[in-house]
Protein backbone atom coordinates (compact mmCIF):
# COMPACT_ATOMS: atom_id res chain seq x y z
CA UNK A 1 0.00 0.00 0.00
CA UNK A 2 1.46 3.28 -0.84
CA UNK A 3 1.31 5.87 1.97
CA UNK A 4 0.22 9.51 -0.22
CA UNK A 5 0.76 12.74 2.02
CA UNK A 6 -1.59 16.00 0.94
CA UNK A 7 -0.43 19.23 1.30
CA UNK A 8 -1.51 22.52 0.44
CA UNK A 9 0.31 26.12 0.77
CA UNK A 10 -1.82 29.36 0.11
CA UNK A 11 -1.60 32.85 -0.02
CA UNK A 12 -1.31 35.96 -1.43
CA UNK A 13 0.32 36.62 -5.00
CA UNK A 14 4.04 37.77 -4.50
CA UNK A 15 4.09 36.06 -0.76
CA UNK A 16 6.37 33.19 -2.50
CA UNK A 17 4.25 30.14 -1.20
CA UNK A 18 4.12 28.55 -4.69
CA UNK A 19 8.05 28.81 -4.37
CA UNK A 20 7.64 27.15 -1.04
CA UNK A 21 5.65 24.60 -2.58
CA UNK A 22 8.25 24.27 -5.42
CA UNK A 23 11.29 23.55 -3.19
CA UNK A 24 9.30 21.28 -0.66
CA UNK A 25 9.06 18.98 -3.86
CA UNK A 26 12.44 19.73 -4.76
CA UNK A 27 13.61 18.43 -1.29
CA UNK A 28 11.15 14.72 -1.17
CA UNK A 29 12.25 14.12 -4.93
CA UNK A 30 16.01 15.00 -5.09
CA UNK A 31 17.03 14.55 -1.26
CA UNK A 32 14.34 12.24 0.45
CA UNK A 33 14.36 9.64 -2.89
CA UNK A 34 9.98 10.02 -2.89
CA UNK A 35 7.76 10.49 -5.72
CA UNK A 36 6.27 14.51 -5.39
CA UNK A 37 4.11 16.87 -7.70
CA UNK A 38 2.91 19.93 -6.48
CA UNK A 39 0.02 21.90 -8.76
CA UNK A 40 0.07 25.70 -8.43
CA UNK A 41 -2.71 27.64 -8.57
CA UNK A 42 -2.55 31.31 -9.66
CA UNK A 43 -4.95 33.96 -8.94
CA UNK A 44 -5.72 36.64 -11.87
CA UNK A 45 -3.71 39.34 -10.35
CA UNK A 46 0.05 38.90 -10.27
CA UNK A 47 0.40 40.37 -7.04
CA UNK A 48 -1.78 40.36 -4.02
CA UNK A 49 -4.60 37.89 -5.52
CA UNK A 50 -5.22 34.59 -4.10
CA UNK A 51 -2.54 31.62 -5.03
CA UNK A 52 -2.26 27.89 -3.78
CA UNK A 53 0.05 24.95 -4.47
CA UNK A 54 -0.60 21.55 -3.56
CA UNK A 55 2.18 18.76 -3.56
CA UNK A 56 1.55 15.46 -3.21
CA UNK A 57 4.11 12.89 -2.12
CA UNK A 58 4.31 9.49 -2.17
CA UNK A 59 6.51 6.52 -2.11
CA UNK A 60 5.45 5.21 -5.47
CA UNK A 61 4.17 7.17 -8.78
CA UNK A 62 1.83 9.68 -8.10
CA UNK A 63 -1.29 8.83 -10.51
CA UNK A 64 -3.76 11.18 -9.58
CA UNK A 65 -1.92 14.58 -9.05
CA UNK A 66 -4.96 16.36 -7.11
CA UNK A 67 -5.01 16.70 -3.54
CA UNK A 68 -8.46 14.83 -2.38
CA UNK A 69 -7.71 14.94 1.15
CA UNK A 70 -5.29 17.77 2.49
CA UNK A 71 -3.59 16.60 5.72
CA UNK A 72 -1.72 19.86 6.10
CA UNK A 73 -2.75 23.56 4.91
CA UNK A 74 -0.30 26.59 5.56
CA UNK A 75 -1.92 29.96 4.92
CA UNK A 76 -0.41 33.14 4.93
CA UNK A 77 -3.58 35.42 4.11
CA UNK A 78 -6.66 36.03 4.84
CA UNK A 79 -8.65 35.54 1.78
CA UNK A 80 -6.83 32.55 0.70
CA UNK A 81 -7.80 30.75 4.27
CA UNK A 82 -11.40 31.55 3.10
CA UNK A 83 -11.43 30.50 -0.81
CA UNK A 84 -8.81 27.49 -0.17
CA UNK A 85 -9.48 25.52 3.24
CA UNK A 86 -11.80 24.01 1.23
CA UNK A 87 -11.10 19.68 1.11
CA UNK A 88 -9.09 19.34 4.41
CA UNK A 89 -8.97 16.15 6.30
CA UNK A 90 -11.00 16.21 9.13
CA UNK A 91 -7.87 15.86 11.23
CA UNK A 92 -5.61 17.93 9.22
CA UNK A 93 -2.99 20.49 10.75
CA UNK A 94 -3.14 23.72 10.06
CA UNK A 95 -0.49 26.96 10.12
CA UNK A 96 -1.45 30.09 9.90
CA UNK A 97 0.20 33.29 9.95
CA UNK A 98 -1.26 34.58 13.40
CA UNK A 99 -0.91 38.75 12.17
CA UNK A 100 -2.57 37.90 8.47
CA UNK A 101 -5.27 35.30 9.12
CA UNK A 102 -6.50 36.58 12.31
CA UNK A 103 -10.08 34.47 11.23
CA UNK A 104 -9.21 30.76 10.99
CA UNK A 105 -11.97 28.58 13.00
CA UNK A 106 -10.21 25.58 14.68
CA UNK A 107 -13.35 23.25 13.76
CA UNK A 108 -11.48 20.14 15.27
CA UNK A 109 -8.39 20.79 13.59
CA UNK A 110 -4.98 21.48 15.14
CA UNK A 111 -3.88 25.12 14.81
CA UNK A 112 -0.81 26.56 15.12
CA UNK A 113 -0.69 30.81 14.34
CA UNK A 114 2.81 32.03 13.87
CA UNK A 115 4.08 35.38 12.84
CA UNK A 116 5.91 33.77 9.60
CA UNK A 117 5.92 37.23 7.59
CA UNK A 118 6.70 39.36 11.00
CA UNK A 119 9.91 37.84 11.62
CA UNK A 120 10.86 37.81 8.25
CA UNK A 121 10.45 41.34 8.20
CA UNK A 122 10.92 43.13 11.57
CA UNK A 123 13.55 40.07 12.80
CA UNK A 124 15.54 39.09 9.42
CA UNK A 125 15.00 42.03 7.83
CA UNK A 126 12.90 40.91 4.37
CA UNK A 127 9.74 39.62 3.94
CA UNK A 128 11.12 37.36 1.11
CA UNK A 129 12.26 34.98 4.17
CA UNK A 130 9.01 33.90 5.05
CA UNK A 131 9.97 30.70 2.60
CA UNK A 132 12.70 29.95 5.09
CA UNK A 133 10.75 30.81 7.89
CA UNK A 134 7.46 28.53 6.89
CA UNK A 135 9.66 26.08 6.01
CA UNK A 136 10.94 25.19 8.74
CA UNK A 137 7.68 25.53 10.36
CA UNK A 138 6.10 22.78 8.23
CA UNK A 139 9.22 20.53 8.52
CA UNK A 140 9.26 20.49 12.30
CA UNK A 141 5.23 20.10 12.43
CA UNK A 142 4.97 17.45 9.73
CA UNK A 143 8.43 15.67 9.75
CA UNK A 144 7.67 14.77 6.09
CA UNK A 145 11.04 15.31 5.23
CA UNK A 146 14.22 16.03 7.34
CA UNK A 147 15.79 19.29 8.51
CA UNK A 148 19.13 18.33 6.05
CA UNK A 149 16.66 17.49 3.07
CA UNK A 150 14.76 20.82 2.82
CA UNK A 151 17.82 22.73 3.94
CA UNK A 152 19.71 21.50 0.60
CA UNK A 153 16.71 22.35 -1.62
CA UNK A 154 16.03 26.02 0.17
CA UNK A 155 20.27 26.20 -0.36
CA UNK A 156 19.93 25.03 -4.18
CA UNK A 157 17.53 27.86 -4.79
CA UNK A 158 18.28 30.75 -2.93
CA UNK A 159 21.17 33.33 -4.38
CA UNK A 160 24.58 32.12 -2.48
CA UNK A 161 25.07 35.52 -0.92
CA UNK A 162 21.96 35.19 0.98
CA UNK A 163 22.86 31.24 2.15
CA UNK A 164 23.89 32.84 5.79
CA UNK A 165 20.38 34.99 6.31
CA UNK A 166 18.13 31.95 4.49
CA UNK A 167 19.86 29.43 7.10
CA UNK A 168 19.27 31.66 10.18
CA UNK A 169 15.15 32.31 8.63
CA UNK A 170 14.79 28.09 8.16
CA UNK A 171 16.30 27.52 11.72
CA UNK A 172 13.71 30.55 13.36
CA UNK A 173 10.96 28.43 11.81
CA UNK A 174 11.90 26.05 13.30
CA UNK A 175 12.88 27.20 16.85
CA UNK A 176 8.99 29.04 16.42
CA UNK A 177 7.46 25.55 16.61
CA UNK A 178 6.82 23.91 20.16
Amino acid sequence: MSSRRELRFAGEGGQGVILGGAILAEALILYEGKYAVQSPHYGSRVRGGPTKVDIIVADRPVLFPRAKEIEFFLCLAQMSYEKYSDGLASEATVLVDSNLVPNAPENGRDIHRLPIVEIAKMELGNAVLSNSVALGAVMKLTHIASEDAIWQAIEARVPPKTIDINRRAFERGIELVP
